[in-house]
């Protein structure tokens, strides 16, 4: 009897956990992990906090030991990512490798960041940040403090990377193209808090800005030249100006792709025997009614062993609510919730703003459609589930922390509001 082979093109933690998956519910035919990078799957979060940070080590960033792999009779690949796919033979060949043929391929490849391509994008001491060898450099360059450092964005890897460096000693500028930081993943009133956290710990925060050119001298990045001729001087330059799905394979195979690889809710392209998961795909969301790409790690988390029980015909309607953290000096931050319903929404606080302990709802029609807690902890879990309920909820009773956030859910759903 022929064994089944399961491919699984990406190695990151999208890959790894679907591998985990497949294993788990009883996967026992032949298991190709295919990883463009010499490493085994590791965790993206820590490159721009601890692991930048030098506050953890290197082990403690990869998903499982490399013995892992060999224990769960996984193949991995390293350093040879896949170049092309041939839907009809069932075929995907590798970089420097061998052509593999599978009977289900899941396509876990990721984003890649976007690129400054304007003049001075190739000199040295110019980052981007998607690996842990980028991770490595830019610490290199961070280390030791003194440095004058400009992040080019101000988004969540450049505000990561932001306090980092000012956690090193270095001097720091935040250039931004929006009225506030953040503005277009959690909306202005939010995005104040973040701008007066970077403000207060002496980053030098500057909105409304445009770089035209990287400048520099010997080779090397002396300044981020601006719209208008100002020149910021700098020593090294982080450009964070977000991320793209990586979907060139399935493009040229004659996948459907449309910012990302569209999926069902359990995760299959047009092809039957082709699934995409992670950064890369656009999955429909039953709960939206919408396709929905989400680049953050609960997603690769939790989606990709959704994804593995697809791949092993068990049904799958995945309906998670989008959820990301992040972690800036002392402010410990997670958002649970659905960032396009919250763009028009009303935002209710509940708690110290000012002193930046809060929870933030996102009210639409009376729905909470989005929540975050800001140093407050233990509350996601019943942020997630009044965002799931559905109910409406009076602003003044979400907002009023003498009443518990759980009383307020039950007293919802006892009104059946």
């Amino acid at each position: 009897m022929r064994v089944s082979t399961f491919v699984i093109a990406g190695g990151g933690l999208a890959g790894a956990r679907a591998a985990e998956s497949l294993r788990a519910e009883g996967f026992g035919g032949r298991l190709i992990l295919v990883d463009g990078e010499e490493h085994v799957p590791y965790l993206r979060p820590p490159l721009s906090k601890a692991y930048l940070a030098g506050s953890v080590d290197r082990a403690s960033v990869d998903v499982h030991p490399p013995g892992w792999y060999v224990d769960q009779d996984i193949e991995v690949l390293r350093g040879h990512p896949a170049t092309d796919l041939a839907l009809d033979t069932h075929r995907l060949a590798i970089a420097g490798g061998p052509t593999l043929h599978y009977d289900k391929l899941l396509l876990a490849t990721g984003a890649f960041p976007r690129r400054f391509t304007g003049p001075g994008a190739g000199l040295a001491g110019v980052h981007h940040l998607r690996t842990v060898t980028e991770s490595e450099r830019l610490r290199a360059d961070l280390e030791g403090g003194g440095r004058r450092v400009v992040v080019v964005g101000a988004g969540w890897i450049g505000l990561e990377v932001a306090a980092t460096a000012r956690g090193y000693g270095n001097a720091v500028t935040v250039l931004g193209r929006g009225r506030v930081p953040l503005g277009s993943a959690v909306g202005d009133q939010v995005g104040a808090v973040f701008a007066g956290l970077h403000r207060d710990n002496g980053v030098d925060l500057r909105m409304g800005t445009v770089v035209v050119e990287l400048t520099g001298s010997a080779g090397r990045v002396a300044g981020v030249l601006l719209a208008g001729g100002e020149e910021v001087p700098a020593d090294v330059v982080l450009v964070g100006i977000g991320a793209l799905p990586d979907d060139g394979l399935a493009r040229a195979a004659g996948l459907h792709v449309d910012d990302g690889i569209v999926v069902d809710a359990a995760f299959r392209t047009i092809d039957p025997d082709v699934y995409a998961v992670g950064d890369v795909a656009s999955v429909f969301h039953p709960v939206l009614g919408h396709h929905l790409r989400v680049e953050h790690w609960a997603n690769a988390e939790y989606a990709a062993a959704a994804a593995g029980r697809s791949m092993l015909d068990q049904a799958v309607s995945y309906d998670a609510i989008p959820y990301f953290f992040t972690d800036q000096f002392d402010l410990a931050m997670e958002y649970s919730g659905y960032r396009q319903r919250a763009r028009k929404a009303v935002v209710v606080f509940r708690g110290d703003r000012a002193g930046r302990a809060f929870v933030a709802f996102w009210l639409a029609d009376g729905r909470v459609v989005a929540g975050m807690n800001v140093n407050v902890g233990d509350v996601n879990e019943t942020v997630q589930a009044i965002i799931r309920s559905g109910l409406r909820f009076d602003p003044h009773l979400l907002g009023n922390e003498s009443i518990a956030l759980e009383g307020i859910l039950t007293n919802a759903a006892d009104q059946g509001t």
